[in-house]
């Protein structure tokens, strides 16, 4: 945060505190403090503009204790304090008001001559500052957030086609594994990609013999875990192991996600002749390999050629990656072992597509912006560095919990509603826990440091008195 230096003496004292509290805030302040930096600054700032003001008509002390009682509301929560904050604070924020009163008295000097800004310059700054913060979050959603649509299509015809040569080569080199249709699915598909279309996901449906197998709930399992499933193998006294294809990955009764994620890997990422592929596509395109999930790396050439001849463009990578799922009614489970290790059996229940679905029933029904702040929400964690940790799931489900206390969704509204987003996630960070729409046992903020909640807790809290710091 940044404010402008003024041509008067006593207002050095209060920037020099601003300063201090800006540079220290790591050190002495946690989630709670930062609210009283952001809330003290607030108010030192109005300190300064009241104490210039009130030179000219003598009215010094009363304005100043208008000031102090700001101070003074913000130092009474004690919610907002960690211990000894209030006195390191108030320390400094009082040495240099007291320098700032004695300067009030003292003739003012007389300051050299302000350099003008170029004309065009100035009335930039004129236009911007006259934008809403409504215009502001339309301008920032079709500049930054929304894809251009040759964007999405590109991206989706790029992964469709890596898509159809992969499902080629399994149907070539294993026949006999029972695989459904792969296709596309995840954010690209449902356009709620933000910022550039650099991943996507494949689909691969794993088809089970629904009287040998058995998807258990993650609440009935040893694990307890309401996302971490487990699909079990059943009437073994009728149908002993090698009935079914996917025998061959049981592990302890039960069909392991790990076991089916490493049989793809050796089948697919370490097997397929990916120089052809990339010859054939006119872009490069090559595993990642050491990582627990299954993904390909797409990098476009910066002129047509061979893979060996052309250069690669200075593009950001694509990213596509392999996930084996497996249906039973609107449950969806997922091979995914960097969310489930250490459990060699689990697989993830995903809920992507239940928050999807309703987001858009809900717009649907009143002709709401949900979907629209939600990638507006996204974009602006993408693009800050502070906020980047802040997953798609946290957003998505803040939002549902939302509309379930605010009706109007309208795109008038929608500057209100991200304000009010931002105020309450300020809230779930404070409490450490933002619990998942459909899941209630569910912390999604589990997977954040103390250290990365600090950092969230100060931008958010400095965007509460100017939302616009987050469109920069």
């Amino acid at each position: 945060m940044y404010f402008q230096s003024s041509r008067r003496r006593g207002e050095d004292g209060i920037t020099i505190v601003i300063d201090f509290l800006l540079t220290n805030a790591r050190l002495v302040l946690g989630v709670g403090g930062a609210a009283l930096l952001g809330i003290a600054t607030l108010a030192v700032k109005r300190l300064i503009e009241r104490a210039g003001r009130a030179a000219e008509d003598e009215k010094v002390e009363q304005k100043m204790a208008e000031s102090w009682e700001e101070l003074s509301l913000v130092s009474a929560s004690p919610t907002l304090l960690k211990k000894g904050i209030e006195g390191v604070v108030m320390k400094h924020v009082s040495k240099a008001t007291k320098q700032q009163k004695g300067d009030l008295c003292q003739k003012p000097e007389i300051s050299p001559p302000e350099v003008q800004p170029k004309p065009e310059s100035k009335s930039k700054r004129i236009q911007l500052c006259a934008l809403t913060l409504q215009e502001r979050l339309q301008q920032f959603y079709h500049t930054r957030a929304a894809l251009a649509p040759q964007e999405i299509q590109r991206a989706q015809s790029l992964a469709l086609d890596i898509c159809t040569e992969i499902q080629g080569f399994l149907r070539s080199r294993h026949p006999d594994m029972p695989l459904g249709e792969m296709n596309l699915g995840g954010s690209l598909l449902d356009d709620l990609q933000v910022v550039s279309a650099d991943h996507a996901s494949l689909l691969v449906p794993l088809q089970l013999e629904p009287s040998l197998w058995r998807l258990v709930p993650g609440e009935e399992t040893l694990l307890t875990h309401p996302l971490h499933w487990m699909v079990r193998r059943v009437n073994l006294e009728y149908f002993p192991r090698g009935h079914s294809y996917w025998d061959r990955y049981l592990v302890g009764g039960y069909l392991s996600a790990e076991s089916v994620v490493n049989m793809f890997s050796k089948a697919v990422m370490e097997t397929v002749n990916w120089p052809s592929i990339s010859s054939t596509l006119d872009c490069l395109v090559r595993p990642v390999l050491g990582r627990p999930e299954l993904k390909l790396e797409i990098r476009h050439f910066s002129c047509a050629g061979s893979v060996t001849e052309g250069a690669e463009s200075s593009d950001q990578p694509q990213f596509i990656s392999m996930l084996p799922v497996l249906r039973e009614g609107d449950v969806v489970l997922t091979a995914q072992p960097e969310l489930t290790s250490p459990w060699v059996n689990a697989w993830h229940l995903s809920l992507y597509p239940w928050e999807t679905r309703r987001l858009a029933q809900l717009d649907t029904a009143d002709s709401g912006c949900r979907r629209h702040a939600l990638k507006i929400l996204k974009a602006v964690c993408r693009l800050n560095p502070a906020l980047r940790p802040l997953a798609a799931a946290p957003l998505a489900n803040l939002i549902l919990h939302l509309s379930d206390s605010e009706s109007d969704w309208s795109d008038n509204s929608l500057d209100v509603r991200f304000q009010q987003c931002i105020t309450e996630l300020i809230g779930y960070l404070e409490q450490g826990a933002l619990h998942s729409f459909f899941k209630p046992a569910v912390n999604l903020l589990t997977g954040l440091s103390e250290d990365q909640v600090d950092q969230m807790g100060f931008m958010l809290y400095c965007a509460v008195s100017e939302p616009e710091i987050l469109l920069i």
